[in-house]
């Protein structure tokens, strides 16, 4: 049954990693996209809808009607149906529903591309091959005769670039053309000589000059190169993140906060006399006799002022510097780069992404987490994410309040965590039982991405930070004026002073941001501002609130995909970690 209850034929989306199937996902569906877990696993596969403008010739397979809705499903990438991980197997399960197969082949490794080919042949499943990437052969000096290619295999063969959309019109047109053609199981030998028969008759190369991009795809795995190259995107990135959002900041959002919204915000402030309960839950504390948007901690002021004048700004800008080095095909490379140091705290060089993921917002980086294939690995990637990788809310607000007392000590904060995620990873290398397989990555040209899709790619992800973000900061806006109502924060603050104040350094004050951080870190970081801490005081606060347990949402994911023993495990690391690293600070600084 599909997501509204009716039973859809589906149109199934296969491929090895890194073919552009996601793309050419997203030319089939526009913007009809839910994401899905296979039931009983936590392996994730995208759903959308395709409206069919055709209709299948008679006596064709597949049987598709002119105007009928079909549901089409992007599988996980996979390079076998021998399953060996849990998301081949979830492949192979999606596979087998499919009323017709899409097999999105990489056009610029033909070879490789058709060992899955073959297999899937062997499903006896209706089959249409998209072979991708058609735009970047030419460029390469591979010549492929598509023609004589579905004349051997026995299946519709459409040339297409998703990127472009080329061959995109075809490929669907086509897709009532599809038709199984199946074959006898065969064992690898057999089919990569095979393989080496189909390559020999339709492919033919031709030298070709190596492109600027070319060259400086090379240049980005050599070790002296290459480490020169991601110390300068690495920089830049963190130099653009800034400029724009600061620029956003200073140009957008503060002009609209003080110039737009704050005169509402005085009349409605009047209105309730200044003072009071709702008052204060609303507009909060007057400072001065002025509204403060982030002292005052009202629902209207603080919270909104929180959210898109000191987070927003930063978190765009990440996204967008972010999902640009991803379709670029930059971090691919970066995990070869990597992977000899990766594999020294028990992880292979692949880790590296859930962890740059993590930058963003530690929730989709615990969860492609997946990608590893041991349980080992997951869970030492997953806590190190968890204890040592700030998302782009809390680094929007370390950038904001530590960065005003100088760069100097926004390093310091970076630096600390930096050895808290190495120190970790080596533990946990140590300690935790289970395997560390070697890294296996496909790498993709590089290329620019077009805008459309682009654009469409970041603005999703700020959408679902937006809606994820926004309640949760209404909720700790209202918490934190409850606990002060309430006069619960004395209870809290005896009971946690020998820590706080006797080995942090802090005021007791604090702990209420402390506690906070597990509903939302930014926030909590926000909440510092009223303390009036000193420079070191605000150097350790920061840490503490960026190790200090992760936020509700980091949470709930880390107990779903690792279960209680394992969340209780990684919980207990951050907090005797951040207990110990907190109490340095405070000596050494």
């Amino acid at each position: 049954m599909s997501e509204d209850g009716y039973s859809r034929k589906k149109i199934v989306l296969a491929g090895n990693p890194n073919v552009g199937k996601s793309m050419l996902f997203h030319r089939l569906t526009g913007v009809h996209v839910t994401i899905s877990n296979y039931p009983g696993t936590t392996v994730g596969y995208t759903l959308g809808r395709l409206h069919y403008p055709g209709g299948s010739p008679p006596g064709s397979p597949c049987s598709l009607a002119a105007g009928e809705t079909l549901e089409v499903i992007d599988a996980p990438g996979v390079y076998s149906l021998d399953p060996t991980c849990k998301a081949e197997e979830v492949a192979t399960g999606i596979i087998a529903t499919a009323a017709v197969l899409v097999n999105v082949i990489d056009a610029t490794n033909l070879e490789r591309n058709l060992d899955l080919t073959l297999q899937l042949l062997e499903k006896n499943i209706p089959m249409v091959v998209a072979l991708n990437l058609w735009d970047e052969t030419a460029h390469l000096g591979i010549a492929i005769d598509d023609r004589k290619l579905e004349s051997i295999l026995g299946v519709p063969v459409v040339p297409t670039a998703a990127v472009t959309g080329e061959g995109i019109r075809t490929l669907v047109s086509r897709l009532a053309s599809a038709r199984p053609a199946p074959r006898p199981p065969s064992s690898p030998p057999e089919r990569w000589k095979e393989i080496g028969r189909i390559v020999a008759a339709c492919q033919v190369l031709s030298p070709r000059r190596h492109t600027f991009l070319q060259r400086l795809s090379d240049a980005s795995v050599q070790p002296f190169s290459g480490f020169l190259l991601a110390a300068f995107v690495i920089g830049a990135a963190f130099v653009v993140i800034r400029l724009i959002g600061e620029g956003i900041i200073a140009r957008l959002a503060d002009p609209f906060f003080e110039s737009l919204y704050a005169p509402i915000l005085y009349r409605i402030s009047s209105f309730l006399e200044g003072e009071g309960f709702f008052h204060n839950l609303l507009i909060g504390k007057l400072i001065g006799g002025r509204i403060d948007f982030r002292q005052s901690l009202g629902l209207l002021t603080t919270a909104p002022y929180i959210e898109f004048a000191m987070v927003l700004p930063y978190v765009s800008s990440f996204y967008l510097v972010l999902s640009f080095l991803e379709d670029f095909g930059y971090l691919p490379r970066l995990a070869i780069l990597l992977d000899n140091f990766m594999h020294r705290v028990g992880l292979h060089g692949y880790a590296i992404i859930p962890n740059l993921l993590g930058l963003g917002c530690n929730v989709p980086a615990i969860l492609a987490t997946r990608i590893l294939e041991s349980r080992k690995e997951r869970f030492i990637a997953a806590t190190m994410i968890s204890l040592a990788v700030p998302c782009a809310a809390l680094q929007a607000m370390i950038f904001g309040l530590v960065g005003a007392r100088g760069t100097l000590y926004v390093g310091a904060i970076y630096l600390t965590l930096f050895a808290v995620w190495l120190c970790c990873g080596i533990v946990l290398k140590s300690t935790v039982q289970g395997f560390e397989p070697e890294l296996l990555i496909e790498i993709p040209h590089y290329r620019f991405p077009p805008l459309g899709p682009f654009l469409k790619k970041v603005w999703v992800r700020i959408s679902g930070f937006l809606r994820e973000a926004v309640p949760i900061i209404l909720l700790g806006v209202l918490v934190i004026n409850l606990v002060y109502f309430s006069q619960v924060f004395d209870v809290l603050a005896d009971l946690t002073a020998p820590v706080v104040s006797g080995l942090w350094g802090l005021p007791r004050e604090s702990i209420v941001a402390i506690l906070l951080g597990f509903l939302r870190k930014d926030v909590a970081v926000g909440l510092l501002v009223p303390l009036d801490l000193s420079t070191k005081q605000l150097v350790v606060a920061t840490t503490v609130l960026a190790m200090f347990f992760p936020c509700i949402a980091t949470f709930v994911v880390f107990l779903k995909e690792f279960g209680i023993k394992d969340t209780l495990k990684a919980s207990a690391i951050m907090i005797l970690a951040t207990t110990a690293v907190g109490t340095l600070q405070n000596l050494v600084f």
